[in-house]
């Protein structure tokens, strides 16, 4: 990999560029990347202003290498704890081996996808029965006759045949050989760099990238291939550009690069937090927001439907019916709500929430956003001339903490 000049900025600051540092090409990633709301790109008198927005990764382009690291609410050295939370996979045991680089990010989730890898190949690669057609001097598996009759002529000289053989050149095997080749281009390490290359010479890999993905996309895992599913899973970050179809619903970056969207991180790890919290006092998350949506008819076009990130069904209060259950909206918001009020709008948004899915004389919604420091909690009442029109609880999880203290905190808040 050509050296490039490394430009180093936190979420939501900005770096001046060279005029020279992009290329055309470059220009059309970083402006395809601007469409998804990932980075601002400006063109100035003196050159060019790149602005990183909630994203969190790297960006390797023509001339220069772009990284850019969390600054806004989760602490770098609990990204990646989030980050496996969120996925729902064990937190690679690798993370503080490379959390001191200066790459993080990027770096980590390749050692994670390392770590798996390589216990893989300790355990020994998987192995599945792959159909070949081949060309034989002697019969072995079934003989091909369509092909027997009209290549050879009826000679028996050369023998056409089909056979099965147990090999590890398989679907499962392939996106991770791909996967360890993309994360080679985008570490920074020399160290992790020889170690991806070793393992990636263990693996048979897809014909392309999206070969790869799309054989991700359609794995199914059963008691022969379970123990693959977190080593996907960080193959599927990677390949994607950062993007996770249960995490993101992403389809990856024109650059080569990591980047993760930080707002769509937050909102799995709220659902998560949420699910977990409720479980042991007898809630539960209610799929699909509980079937129907909050649909808005009668407007110019189609009609509109919004749901919450999450919806909880608790269990019902002392004295009511058992099979009633109190329906309680969760919305994750990645914004600094510690540090000032909740705006307008999320203020309407979940109104709308709470009259739409909780008890029309109680009508509540939850606001869960990230923090440092401590836990907070505090309660918005809204009122209107003719009385409460809602009440809004403002969680604050505090990001320095282990995902494990958080949920027991929402649960006990909740309960």
């Amino acid at each position: 990999m050509p050296d490039r000049i490394p430009v180093q900025l936190g979420e939501y600051e900005a770096a001046p560029l060279e005029p020279d540092q992009l290329t055309p090409r470059d220009v059309d990633r970083l402006h395809a990347l601007q469409t998804r709301g990932c980075l601002t790109l400006t063109r100035e008198r003196t050159g060019w202003r790149l602005k990183a927005d909630a994203t969190v990764g790297v960006l390797v382009l023509d001339r220069v290498r772009v990284v850019v690291t969390p600054k806004f609410a989760i602490p770098e050295e609990q990204l990646m704890s989030w980050l496996a939370y969120a996925l729902g996979t064990p937190v690679p045991a690798t993370v503080r081996k490379w959390a001191t680089g200066p790459d993080g990010y990027a770096d980590l989730v390749a050692a994670a996808l390392l770590e798996q890898c390589e216990r893989l190949l300790r355990e020994g690669l998987r192995r599945d029965y792959v159909r070949h057609r081949s060309v034989e001097p002697v019969l072995r598996g079934r003989l091909d006759i369509a092909a027997q009759a009209t290549r050879r002529y009826g000679q028996l000289d050369q023998l056409h045949v089909r056979t099965f053989d147990r090999e590890a050149d398989i679907w499962d095997n392939r996106v991770l050989g791909s996967a360890l080749k993309a994360a080679l281009g985008l570490t920074a390490s020399p160290d992790l760099a020889r170690a991806l290359h070793g393992a990636a010479g263990a693996f048979p890999q897809a014909p392309t990238p999206a070969a790869a993905l799309r054989a991700l996309d359609r794995t199914q895992y059963t008691r022969l291939n379970a123990r693959y599913r977190p080593a996907h899973t960080w193959a599927r970050l990677l390949l994607r550009g950062g993007g996770v179809t249960d995490l993101l619903t992403d389809h990856g970056t024109t650059a080569d690069g990591l980047l993760l969207a930080m707002p769509a991180l937050w909102e799995a790890v709220v659902r998560r937090l949420g699910t977990e919290a409720v479980g042991p006092h007898g809630g539960r998350a209610v799929p699909g927001g509980s079937g129907v949506g909050i649909t808005v008819h009668g407007d110019r076009g189609n009609a509109s439907t919004f749901r919450p990130d999450l919806l909880l069904g608790l269990p019902a209060l002392p004295g009511q019916d058992t099979a009633h259950r109190t329906l309680l909206p969760v919305d994750a918001k990645y914004k600094r709500y510690d540090r000032h009020g909740v705006s307008a709008a999320d203020v309407h948004q979940l109104l709308t929430y709470g009259s739409g899915y909780a008890s029309a004389d109680a009508p509540t919604a939850v606001i869960v956003h990230p923090q440092t420091g401590r836990h907070a909690q505090r309660t918005l009442h809204v009122r209107g001339p003719n009385g409460l029109l809602g009440t809004i609880a403002i969680l604050g999880v505090d990001t320095r903490t282990t995902p494990e203290q958080a949920t027991a905190w929402i649960g006990s808040v909740l309960r």
